[in-house]
């Protein structure tokens, strides 16, 4: 499906306003990277959805409309905007653990295991009972079948997919139960008034207060569009929680950075506040993994009647894989996307794709999630529920089609892509980092604050 016709169809299953989609130009068509899978094309739509929405959300403001410029190649390279970023011309930290990855079992399949965060390496090191040693963990897995070794991950805590091809994704349970999802889920969860009218001039989403407790990079992607619309971004974590510096450094932009506990009543109450005082929240955890410390979309609303919850899943928020822990690489090959990309390029084994395209994706539709959210209040009121997942998100990247000279396609490379790197200081040093894809023409995204490590900033508006 071409580019137009995919955020044509997105913007219309939510119910946005046709006329609007005139004022928007794309360009280009897959391949734009090294690819069966028009990765091109998902990075312009969702860039591109979440800017329009914003750019709605202004006009409805202040009456001023926009257009939009998001070209191919820039998308592309926003795509992959972790790989790209340099602090004092030096490469970010490596986001992955050296015994993350592929490997083969005993009965010939394959299973990727996610080890980025210390204690799911620990976990899978003692599942295997071996060394931290890529090696190692390759023979372990050779007296395992594939199957017994991702439900014992699965029960374990730790996170681990087996292979499938689209056939046995489309058999599973999950596989099922996810075709039944909408991408974008929009839901009216509590009543509210509809709040006052406000205009603003200078940017779309100026007097928004964006509260994120999220990780990795979906949710902080989400945050970041809102941050680079000009929100009042606020992104929290625990103390005692592990990121990833490289995902941090790059999508802190814009935003502030804080630390609270939600295992203790003093973080629990300076939580509530900070959720009594936000428009979005956007928090990335496990189906139910919040409702259970009493912060769920139910309760959000009551605390915070007219509140915008945005919540990202691996699996979705239904069928038996509901609360399954999963990341983009592993909801890659757990889905078919691996084997498929492998088959395509000729080669056995998996082959991921050239970016983490679900994270990215799935960050951008929340973001549109969210903003479609704010249009909804600002007419009806109410507390709405936002919802997408991975899994999905790698469904609609099917439907866009294959490309099949894809791989004929160059690999785009650091000295390929500096025409579309800003230079700003940070925290961390002088940052050169990707700039945004959406051109809009009255309102230039842009991030006011430099990226700050978490705990640079008190947890208060």
């Amino acid at each position: 499906m071409a580019a137009a016709g995919a955020l044509a169809a997105l913007w219309g299953d939510l119910g946005l306003p046709a006329e609007a989609l005139d004022h928007v130009a794309l360009d280009k068509s897959d391949p734009i990277l090294p690819s069966s899978f028009r990765i091109g094309t998902m990075a312009q739509v969702t860039i591109a959805a979440a800017a329009l929405a914003a750019s709605e959300f202004h006009r409805r403001r202040t009456g001023v409309r926009q257009h939009l410029r998001v070209g191919m190649r820039e998308a592309a390279i926003e795509f992959r905007s972790e790989r790209y970023a340099r602090i004092a011309g030096m490469p970010t930290p490596e986001m992955w653990d050296r015994i993350a990855g592929a490997y083969r079992c005993g009965d010939g399949g394959w299973v990727r295991l996610h080890t980025n965060f210390p204690h799911h390496r620990d976990g899978i090191l003692r599942l295997l009972d071996c060394a931290y040693d890529r090696a190692a963990v390759a023979t372990a897995l050779e007296s395992w079948q594939g199957q017994d070794f991702e439900d014992a991950a699965a029960a374990a805590g730790l996170v681990v997919a087996k292979a499938r091809s689209f056939a046995e994704w489309d058999a599973h349970p999950q596989g099922q139960a996810v075709r039944n999802l909408p991408l974008v889920s929009v839901e009216r969860i509590g009543d509210a008034p509809i709040p006052p009218a406000t205009s603003s001039g200078s940017r779309p989403l100026e007097g928004i207060r964006v509260l994120e407790l999220t990780r990795v990079l979906a949710g902080p992607i989400c945050g970041r569009v809102f941050a680079a619309h000009g929100a009042d971004s606020l992104r929290i974590i625990s103390p005692a929680l592990p990121t990833i510096e490289a995902a941090d450094i790059d999508t802190g932009r814009g935003k502030r950075s804080a630390y609270v506990d939600l295992s203790g009543d003093e973080g629990r109450r300076a939580f509530r506040d900070l959720l009594a005082g936000a428009d979005i929240f956007v928090q990335s955890y496990r189906p139910g993994a919040l409702a259970a410390r009493g912060f769920g979309p139910a309760d959000a609303a009551q605390l915070r009647p007219s509140i915008i919850y945005v919540s990202l899943s691996a699996y979705g928020n239904a069928g038996p894989w509901a609360g399954r822990r999963g990341f983009d690489s592993l909801v890659q090959t757990a889905t078919g996307l691996n084997i498929a990309e492998a088959e395509a390029a000729g080669e056995t084994g998996l082959r991921p794709l050239p970016s983490q395209a679900l994270d990215h994706a799935a960050g951008y539709l929340m973001a549109l999630g969210a903003l479609v959210g704010l249009l909804r209040r600002a007419e009806q009121g109410g507390s709405w529920h936002v919802q997408v997942s991975l899994a999905r998100t790698g469904l609609w990247l099917r439907s866009l089609g294959r490309v099949a000279d894809g791989f004929s396609c160059p690999e785009m490379k650091f000295a390929d892509i500096k025409d579309r790197l800003e230079a700003a200081p940070s925290d961390y040093g002088e940052l050169s980092a990707v700039e945004h894809a959406a051109e809009l023409s009255a309102t230039p995204a842009r991030w006011t604050h430099p990226s700050t490590p978490f705990g640079t900033h008190p947890p208060r508006w």
